[in-house]
């Protein structure tokens, strides 16, 4: 009689294996599902981010466009004479003006330090080097550069 009933537990055990199998099977292709859906929509984030910057990049790359654009024509406009002697006469003289204008004020400004560090008793070699600073060297380089650099470009031309 016991080996009936072991007989009948093992057969039970054994019809019932295949279903527990199956179970853990579809168990794991749940969780392999799962986890390829949680891939799909992490490569859907990463191809979203990274249309997302092409499309800045494309925006940056059209406004500079623009830009240069409406720089040139800005420029190019500057050297249009208008036909009206006194008019095109003073649109040539605004920058030449105003550089003179504000290299005398420069000058003024450096006079001003320069007088005011004497007032105060510093020596003159001293209140030289205070006046002129690593900044003004720096202009001075720039406007030097700019000057004669320039002419250089334009013979190349």
């Amino acid at each position: 009689m016991i080996e009936t009933l072991i007989g009948g537990a093992l057969g039970g055990l054994l019809r019932l294996a295949p279903e527990v199998l199956k179970w853990l099977d579809r168990k794991g292709e749940r969780a392999h599902e799962l986890a390829m859906q949680d891939k799909a929509l992490e490569f859907e984030k990463i191809r979203g981010s990274q249309r997302l910057d092409e499309i800045g990049a494309q925006a940056q790359a059209d406004w500079n466009t623009g830009a240069l654009d409406a720089l040139k024509e800005a420029i190019s406009s500057q050297a249009v004479k208008t036909g009206i002697a006194w008019v095109d006469g003073l649109s040539v003289l605004v920058r030449p003006v105003i550089t003179y204008w504000f290299m005398f004020l420069y000058y003024l400004v450096k006079v001003a330090a320069f007088y005011a560090a004497i007032d105060a008793d510093v020596p003159w070699v001293q209140a030289v080097q205070l006046s002129w600073s690593e900044s003004d060297q720096t202009l001075w380089a720039g406007i030097l550069n700019f000057w004669f650099m320039g002419r250089v470009f334009e013979k190349v031309r």
